[in-house]
């Protein structure tokens, strides 16, 4: 979710908007408030450090880990969640992750008894309200089932029109003269070259994109879209539409809003987009939708996914407790999965001004029922940003100096990108400004997908390499303190302020 500096809403745009995990990365919002994170009810008041079980009879999801990812294990998996008391949301047989539903109390031990599983996680500290999208869902893996759709099916059904031309024909939006932004990065530059190919699918794992917005509509595959609300992908329409939400439509719009004489455009506006809807209606992104999300993207044939949240209920997950633990694993199964097929995620840094690579305390989680002070170490991660091999992104403003929401750390920030006051596509084929580590993550994604445009060779991991090599250095500012490193990658801005003009050469 995107998490926003100035609105304590949960996205990664300021504190918590969408990119704050329950909030996205939290969006400062110059236009539509940031997403609010509702509180649900509690199934029991949460201790620091533990993931709550209720000691009632209240409905609880939880991730359960394989032994050893691959069918077999993942069926004697659901059948031993079937015999602890609990039923089968969803199966990833390819990751060994299965998501289970429980109001058994006893349910978490006694899986974690059975030889088949390896770890079970309580994935939110508050019961599962029969409004929540998961409630009574299941989809099990049957025994004869051929498998889960695991390539670009759906992408390749998708129309594969040519590369548009060099920029030399290209005519400047009407409201492009305003995207301080796109001149930052060079994107102007690098549109002389390219707009994007139609071959290059970025997932947005967000709130949902506005599917008839003039800007975007060009852009976003249908075929290749879904909402993960439930668990379970759902390819329909109206499930991926945002309800309550225009980070996923603002953030979308900076990545590919297209070259068509309306509005403005993206780093990208030439490549598609699938909306892979992962934020509930009340401002959440619980791990069962991330993880979703992540998959779907796979099954579809993404190259690259942009994640401007971060997962709740925790603003960090630790290893010291069993059920964040267990939750850490399976998402990080999900995004191992996705950088196998070659795909490289991207994510927002997170607006609370805090230094990652030297973390002490917590006090804003869980976010789903009482916030408790705990103390933390650099075990206890904001996922999936702090995630190995996802690119984490921090925010400047207009004059490239730190945004003074966004998360910094020296070996945690991989690059930096605009994000202060951001003009985007907002709901109702409307625009607007946002700020936040929620709105410098897509122009991180924007710039990978002109890379793979123009070098549709290189892998997931070989763009993110390429995207860090040739990021602009930016050294610490001289009065900046808690800026450590050196002028080559520091805590602030990583290896440097991406640079889309070098991606396309």
């Amino acid at each position: 979710m995107p998490r926003t500096t100035t609105t304590s809403t949960r996205t990664t745009s300021t504190r918590r908007t969408l990119a704050t995990g329950a909030a996205l990365a939290a969006a400062i919002s110059l236009t539509v408030g940031a997403p609010h994170a509702g509180a649900a009810p509690t199934a029991s008041t949460a201790t620091a450090g533990s993931t709550a079980t209720a000691a009632t009879a209240v409905p609880m999801n939880y991730a359960v880990n394989v032994a050893k990812a691959n069918r077999g294990q993942t069926l004697k998996a659901e059948r031993a969640v079937t015999a602890a008391g609990g039923t089968v949301v969803q199966s990833w047989a390819e990751i060994g992750v299965v998501v289970a539903q429980s109001a058994d109390p006893a349910f978490a031990e006694r899986l974690r008894a059975d030889k088949a599983v390896e770890s079970v996680g309580a994935t939110r500290t508050a019961a599962v309200t029969s409004t929540d999208p998961t409630w009574g869902v299941s989809d099990p893996l049957r025994p004869g089932e051929p498998g889960r759709r695991d390539a670009r099916t759906l992408a390749e059904r998708a129309d594969r029109s040519q590369d548009l031309e060099a920029a030399t024909t290209a005519v400047p939006d009407p409201r492009e003269g305003e995207q301080w932004d796109l001149r930052a990065i060079g994107a102007d530059a690098a549109h002389q070259v390219t707009d994007g190919s139609r071959d290059v699918l970025v997932a947005v794992l967000d709130s949902g994109i506005e599917g008839d917005h003039p800007d975007l509509a060009p852009n976003v595959d249908a075929a290749a879209s879904a909402s993960c609300l439930s668990g379970v992908p759902d390819s329909s329409y109206a499930a991926w539409q945002p309800t309550t939400s225009d980070h996923g439509t603002h953030v979308a719009g900076t990545i590919a809003a297209a070259r068509n004489g309306v509005g403005i455009v993206g780093v990208a506006p030439g490549v598609r987009m699938s909306a892979v809807k992962v934020v509930n209606d009340d401002g959440f992104i619980f791990a069962e939708a991330a993880i979703c999300g992540f998959m779907h993207a796979a099954a579809t044939g993404a190259d690259i996914t942009n994640n401007s949240y971060y997962i709740d209920p925790w603003q960090f997950w630790c290893d010291d407790d069993a059920d964040q633990r267990a939750v850490k694993t399976a998402v990080q199964r999900a995004v191992e999965h996705t950088r196998a097929k070659g795909i490289a995620n991207v994510a927002a840094a997170g607006n609370s001004n805090v230094d990652l690579a030297n973390k002490t305390v917590d006090t804003s989680s869980p976010n789903d029922s009482t916030p408790v002070s705990r103390p933390i170490g650099n075990d206890c991660l904001d996922i999936p940003a702090e995630i190995d091999g996802v690119v984490t992104v921090a925010s400047t403003d207009a004059s490239g100096a730190r945004s003074s929401f966004s998360n910094y750390g020296d070996g945690v920030i991989d690059v930096a990108a605009p994000g202060r006051s951001i003009l985007s596509t907002t709901l109702r084929g409307g625009y607007g400004l946002k700020s936040g580590t929620s709105m410098a993550s897509p122009h991180a994604a924007g710039v990978l997908a002109l890379m793979k445009s123009a070098h549709p060779e290189l892998s997931g991991a070989q763009l993110v390499e390429r995207l860090e090599q040739q990021a602009t250095d930016v050294p610490c500012p001289a009065t900046a303190q808690q800026c450590t490193g050196t002028a080559e990658r520091n805590g602030f801005f990583g290896e440097g302020l991406v640079d889309a003009a070098a991606a396309v050469r």
